[in-house]
C-alpha cells in the first residue's frame, strides 16, 4: 500500500501526519437549483409565440395600417413573434386599420369607436 501523499490526486494536506484523515473542509458542491427542484409541466416544442399589444402602443405608432410586420418594425413586439393580440388597455383616439391580428371584444369596440376598423385574416 502506498502512502497517502504518493498520488497527485491525494486529498491529504501536506502538513497532516502520515495516516491522518483529510481535514473536514466544506468543498462539497451543491447541485444546481434546477436539479434540486421537482419537474413541473412541460415545454411544448410547437408553442406559438403570441405577444400582447395594448391600445396605447397602437396609438403611438406612426402608421395607419397595422399588421404583424408593422409591429415588428416599430419594435412593439419581438422579431420572434408569430402572432399578436390587441387588448383593451389604454386608449386610442385616431383611426387605424388592424389586419391579421387577434383583437379582444373591448379592443375592437374601442378601435371602431375611434373610427378605425379590424380586418380578420
Amino acid at each position: 500500500m502506498r502512502a497517502p501523499r504518493a498520488r497527485h490526486t491525494a486529498s491529504v494536506a501536506a502538513w497532516a501526519p502520515a495516516g491522518a484523515r483529510p481535514p473536514a473542509v466544506a468543498t462539497r458542491v451543491r447541485s444546481p437549483l434546477h436539479r434540486r427542484l421537482p419537474k413541473r409541466g412541460f415545454t411544448s416544442l410547437t408553442r406559438r409565440y403570441i405577444e400582447v399589444v395594448r391600445l396605447n402602443e397602437l396609438q403611438a405608432m406612426p402608421v395607419d395600417e397595422i399588421d404583424l410586420a408593422a409591429l415588428k418594425s416599430a419594435n412593439v413586439v419581438s422579431i420572434l413573434a408569430q402572432g399578436a393580440r390587441v387588448i383593451l388597455s389604454g386608449e386610442i383616439t385616431r383611426a387605424v386599420t388592424v389586419r391579421g391580428l387577434g383583437v379582444t371584444k373591448g379592443a375592437k369596440a374601442a378601435i371602431e369607436a375611434a373610427g378605425g376598423s379590424v380586418v380578420e385574416a
